[in-house]
């Protein structure tokens, strides 16, 4: 189980995308119920730029497969969706999310004290009919995914267009979390099981994990 240490300390203030009281508060929610719900996540300069981004990459995306490493199969009765995996030399460009990555770390390590030291993304594009059936973000062999992040890059999301976040608690109840743009979710990757409903129309998210130790590339991982 992932306990996340959160203590409200007085370092100096950083120079950041998001206001250090806003992280504060998102860090109080993952606390105390292992997952936050962000919407706005994305201010609409960045969320335009990484989508035009997704929309050209759509052509380069793969088949996602289920498992790790050698163990990874696909089965789209289990997953359907298409991914193509983030690398920050070759999509140098897209520094100021880049910047995010790496503020949500600090964030994370200042004041969790969860000593992440990597991260893998990958943007996903769930096509009509696609969806990914209940499951942990974690490998029984790789279990270094700490922190699940997904970003929705879908603009005029309405209610029967499908792909909601399906999220299970404890007690053995679930909600569903719309795919809004811009809305970011994380959750702790090893201990809040979910599930991406059927999609009715293309489902675009930019989804990825914090990691304790850096992984090899990622699009050997499912």
């Amino acid at each position: 189980m992932l306990n996340i240490l959160y203590i409200r300390t007085h370092f100096e203030p950083l120079e950041t995308y998001h206001s250090l009281e806003d992280w504060l508060s998102w860090m109080d929610d993952l606390s105390s119920k292992d997952y936050v719900i962000i919407d706005h996540f994305l201010r609409d300069e960045l969320y335009a730029e990484i989508r035009s981004f997704f929309l050209d990459m759509l052509p380069k995306f793969n088949e996602a497969g289920i498992g790790a490493d050698t163990e990874k199969q696909i089965n789209s009765k289990i997953r359907g969706d298409f991914t193509y995996w983030l690398d920050r030399e070759r999509d140098s460009h897209l520094k100021t999310y880049w910047g995010l990555v790496d503020e949500t770390m600090q964030m994370f390590n200042r004041y969790c004290y969860l000593s992440l030291s990597g991260y893998e993304f990958h943007l996903a594009h769930y096509p009509s009919g696609g969806h990914y059936d209940k499951h942990l973000d974690q490998f029984e062999r790789r279990n270094n995914r700490m922190i699940s992040v997904v970003i929705y890059l879908n603009e005029g999301w309405q209610s029967g267009d499908g792909g909601e976040l399906e999220i299970f608690e404890k007690d053995g109840s679930s909600f569903l979390v719309d795919p809004l743009a811009a809305r970011c979710v994380m959750f702790k990757s090893a201990e809040v099981p979910h599930a991406v409903l059927q999609a009715h129309k293309s489902r675009f998210s930019l989804t990825g994990w914090l990691l304790y130790q850096p992984s090899a590339l990622g699009q050997f991982f499912g």
